[in-house]
């Protein structure tokens, strides 16, 4: 029978850099968006309809 085991995982030198995407995927950072875009919204509504 062939061992297919990996055995240990080999150690990590550095930590691997994180993208925008791993950024974006934190949820104090997309409340944060959420809000200043719904900001933004309002006030081009406001502009829009009101003035």
């Amino acid at each position: 029978m062939v061992d297919t085991s990996r055995g240990e995982a080999p150690a990590r030198t550095a930590e691997e850099p994180r993208g925008c995407l791993f950024a974006l995927s934190q949820p104090p950072l997309m409340i944060f968006l959420t809000v200043v875009g719904g900001l933004l919204l309002m006030a081009a509504l406001h502009d829009l309809f009101m003035l």
